[in-house]
């Protein structure tokens, strides 16, 4: 996400770095590249010029003049004022009595049938109980697309004949969801095209009819200024309490994400950052811009940490890592708990620095690597995985040939398993210095 911008404009501020004092030609120029970049990324003109114009304010006066770091202080700048572009953070509203209705809209291919059960399990691990209502009657198997992901994820669908119409399948939906049956009725509408007169008005009926207290815009932050466009229109006819932007992951330029907030004033409430069920995110402005300008966000690596690792089991393999009983099933088990957080090359992103020393890297070769891995420890026998000091050559020709791996593959993970291990009794003894060697391929 954002690697182009991200890191054109890491080389504009390793210019800067290398000035020591900062003239306001310098200023200058920096902030030219910094707009090629923006506009590069598909960001809108009229947000470019306005969030130009602020940061040059700022950091050709006296805040970066008398400052003994001026080019981290511009960069201070530059991040407060992404983040204001961004505008501020916008909580979903459950406020009030349940049932609370969100209604989801958009143009097709959006991602909404998905949107909308990533949204309910994502307020399920809210104590919230959603009930998702399938109100596209148009898209043919749209419906039981979302019957689907229901069963999957244990979430309660509500359907009916695709002759009912849609403003009445919701109205239904809402009064099934009322007596405390669920708290959240999450409304999946079809997609439809802004300039498509007849749908919009079955938009504002199903609006009317059900109250909503969020209407929020699913749009695919792939299209680019096409996104703030749509997102323009929909909000001008139908009224939009916030937009979740979807496809996050696949959008190296991500104009859409740092536009539609300052062209429309309709905040983004939520990123799809992925295809699983759990890839959506609330929109932080704050670590975006973090991660945009290469500074990481460890915040959101930690919240994923929070969910995902069991703290218990986690504090037991670090005592068996210090005390060297570590092996390659506990190994196994970080591997597997790290993998419920995301792809690898993601959370590689969120670590401060890494993102600029793997952005060499294609972005599936570490979660390959990883599966690699894996597959290597997967092909052991269980006294093998346990008692690593009983793989001799045979075994590891025999693993090699399970796991699609070769012999010299096996040798250097287990040459690193055994530096990890030396590594961890030195700083037991208080000889090591508490740096740990990266696994192969790992990157790290």
């Amino acid at each position: 996400m954002f690697d182009s911008l991200t890191e054109k404009l890491n080389a504009v501020f390793k210019k800067l770095s290398g000035k020591g004092k900062l003239s306001e030609a310098d200023v200058d120029a920096a902030l030219r590249e910094v707009r090629l970049a923006l506009l590069e990324a598909d960001v809108n003109f009229k947000v470019v010029k306005d969030f130009l114009a602020r940061v040059r304010e700022r950091a050709v006066g006296e805040e970066v003049l008398r400052s003994l770091s001026p080019a981290q202080t511009v960069i201070k700048i530059v991040n407060e004022e992404l983040v204001k572009t961004l505008g501020e953070p916008a909580k979903i509203d459950l406020s009030g009595e349940p049932p609370h209705v969100v209604m989801l809209i958009g143009l097709q291919g959006s991602g909404k049938t998905t949107t909308a059960a990533k949204l309910a399990l994502q307020l399920r691990k809210h104590q919230q109980k959603p009930l998702l209502v399938a109100a596209d009657t148009r898209r043919p198997a749209a419906i039981q697309q979302l019957e689907t992901l229901g069963k999957q994820l244990d979430i309660p669908v509500h359907s009916e004949s695709n002759t009912v119409p849609p403003p009445k399948i919701c109205a239904n939906a809402v009064q099934r969801a009322s007596g405390g049956a669920y708290s959240v009725v999450i409304l999946d509408t079809a997609g439809r095209l802004h300039i498509d007169d007849e749908l919009m008005r079955e938009l504002e009926q199903v609006k009317a009819k059900t109250q909503p207290q969020e209407v929020l815009l699913v749009v695919d932050a792939m299209t680019g200024q096409e996104a703030v466009r749509v997102a323009e229109e929909f909000h001008k006819r139908i009224g939009l309490t916030g937009l979740i932007l979807t496809k996050v992951d696949g959008d190296a330029r991500g104009g859409a994400a740092l536009s539609v907030r300052s062209v429309t004033g309709v905040p983004i409430k939520y990123l799809g950052i992925g295809e699983k069920a759990d890839a959506l995110e609330p929109f932080f402005p704050d670590r975006l811009a973090s991660r945009i300008l290469g500074m990481g966000d460890v915040l959101t690596l930690i919240e994923k940490a929070q969910e995902n690792i069991d703290q218990e089991q986690a504090q037991k393999a670090a005592q068996k890592l210090l005390s060297a009983q570590f092996n390659f099933e506990d190994f196994l088990e970080q591997l597997q708990a790290i993998k419920k957080m995301g792809p690898l090359s993601q959370l590689l992103g969120m670590v401060p620095g890494l993102s600029q020393v793997t952005k060499d890297l294609p972005s599936d070769v570490t979660d390959k690597q990883m599966k690699r891995i894996e597959a290597i420890i997967n092909s052991m026998t269980r006294e093998e995985r346990q008692h690593p000091d009983v793989l001799n050559g045979s075994r590891r020709k025999r693993i090699a040939l399970g796991s699609g791996t070769s012999v010299q593959e096996v040798n250097q993970l287990m040459s690193q398993f055994k530096q990890m291990q030396r590594m961890m009794q030195q700083m037991k003894s208080g000889k090591g210095r508490g740096m740990f060697p990266g696994f192969p391929g790992l990157g790290i």
